[in-house]
């Protein structure tokens, strides 16, 4: 027989047992098959290729502590709605699952919903003695060609909710020479009546989101004296003024003149903050002072509390409660009534200048600590319980609840100068916002909720739109909805 037509014929035989022309090596690649022995008609399959792995890691995910969320990648993109879906479709196929939607990743039922059926067994022996009639919502088409099941044709046939998109260039960029870079004054505010007061130096200037008209209301350099704090009433026509030598003004907007001028303080108000009709103020000396404008100065409320300066000033939105923040790494309650607090919170470990009140839920107050701190913490005011916190890896300037949404944004310092922007109770982060060189020290809410507009120490306010209009169902504010968000 011809020897090359013999080589070719043991060649269709068993390939593997034939010399090859190069020196008659055996095969050494990877995608050779392991067997090397000639064992009949069996075929065994090599898996080296194969990873039974892909997207199974999105798994983990949901094992991360509250502490790593932050450091996760927008949970909003697309990719991580997919990557959800697809284990949804796995645990579906493979583990009998059950799952007919596809879990939202911005929330903390991710986990329940992906493993709500994670504890059926693997394999289940049963016995169809009835099929059920073919229905078109209910079950697929016993002439379907697709080999998924019916729950996963449920899943892939639920709807899927658009990812908000939020821009992250500011739609405003106005320039703010002499703004201070310093972390305990509050020199930016935005009133009902659409203006944005800003202290530049010894000067107050108000700018008209309508017209985009920018006009002085006062200038304090011939007292000598420079601006350290505004704040706007609810009505939008006063702005108080505080100054370095511990003087408040307060300034009729409409008519550009000043209507009083409230003594008290040894040192700068560094911050302000109406009730109504009544002016809070508080100031290096460590004295928080509540008086109202209507009646003569000596009608006042001194509150002592704080063994260092004040820096921080927010009235509860059903006007009952004061949260105050101080250099002293405290944050104090008051009330309407007693002259000592009647919560304090120590758990920060730096400055606390960053307070707000949740519109959405009643006693609930967020804060958020200076460069040795760095955490946002949450807390019950109703209970004086500590709720929940996370470490944002930078200083912590501001906080700001949505009117319209359970989410709140934050601004830093050092050492990032970067915006975020939360969803609570979650606190998983939605948009993280860079522009800033410096410190994010003021940040003021659009009267409308949905934009905001940030300051800091490279003498610039940039506008943002972070927050939807779209209203969120509305939520009972009581101690029970509280408690129950949180679990």
């Amino acid at each position: 027989m011809d020897q090359e037509y013999e080589r070719r014929l043991l060649r269709q035989i068993n390939p593997q047992n034939v010399p090859t022309e190069a020196g008659h090596a055996k095969c050494v690649s990877a995608t050779c098959s392991p067997v090397s022995v000639k064992s009949g008609d069996r075929f065994i399959p090599t898996r080296a290729g194969s990873n039974w792995s892909i997207n199974f890691h999105y798994a983990n995910e949901n094992c991360r502590s509250p502490n790593q969320n932050h450091k996760a990648k927008d949970a909003s993109s697309d990719s991580s709605k997919d990557a959800v879906a697809y284990a949804a479709l796995l645990r579906n196929e493979l583990l009998g699952a059950g799952i007919v939607s596809v879990p939202d990743p911005h929330t903390d039922d991710r986990r329940q919903a992906v493993l709500s059926h994670a504890s059926h067994s693997l394999f289940r022996y049963t016995v169809h003695t009835k099929r059920v009639p073919f229905d078109s919502d209910n079950e697929v088409s016993p002439y379907s060609l697709s080999p998924l099941s019916n729950k996963s044709h449920k899943l892939l046939r639920s709807p899927r909710k658009p990812a908000r998109k939020i821009s992250k260039i500011p739609f405003k960029v106005l320039d703010a020479p002499e703004l201070q870079d310093d972390f305990y004054l509050n020199l930016v505010d935005w009133s009902a009546g659409n203006l944005l007061s800003v202290g530049l130096g010894a000067c107050v200037y108000l700018w008209s989101a309508c017209t985009s008209q920018v006009t002085r209301l006062c200038d304090l350099s011939v007292d000598g004296d420079s601006v350290t704090s505004v704040c706007w009433n609810e009505r939008g026509s006063l702005v108080a003024v505080g100054t370095h030598k511990g003087y408040v003004q307060i300034w009729d907007a409409a008519g550009g003149r000043k209507l009083s001028s409230l003594e008290g303080h040894s040192a700068r108000v560094g911050a302000l903050a109406w009730n109504g009709e009544q002016l809070s103020s508080g100031s290096r000396d460590r004295v928080i002072l509540q008086r109202d404008v209507r009646t003569p100065p000596s009608a006042e409320r001194r509150l002592q509390g704080h063994r260092q300066e004040v820096c921080g000033l927010k009235w509860s939105p059903d006007h009952q409660h004061l949260a105050s923040g101080g250099n002293d790494n405290k944050l104090l309650v008051w009330n309407s009534s007693s002259l000592l607090p009647v919560q304090q919170y120590s758990d920060h470990l730096a400055a606390v200048k960053a307070i707000a009140w949740s519109p959405h839920q009643h006693g609930l107050l967020a804060s958020g600590g200076g460069t040795a701190d760095r955490c946002l913490r949450f807390w019950n005011t109703l209970t004086g319980q500590a709720l929940q916190s996370t470490d944002t890896g930078s200083q912590v300037c501001n906080l700001a609840w949505s009117k319209h949404a359970n989410e709140l944004v934050s601004t830093h310092g050092y050492s990032q100068n970067q915006i975020l922007v939360w969803k609570y109770p979650s606190l998983t982060q939605v948009a993280k916002l860079t522009g800033h060189s410096y410190r994010v020290l003021y940040l003021a809410v659009s009267p409308d909720g949905e934009a905001i507009v940030t300051g800091a120490g490279d003498e610039t306010l940039r506008f943002w739109n972070v927050f939807s209009k779209t209203r969120c169902t509305k939520e009972s504010k009581s101690v029970l909805n509280l408690f129950t968000r949180i679990r």
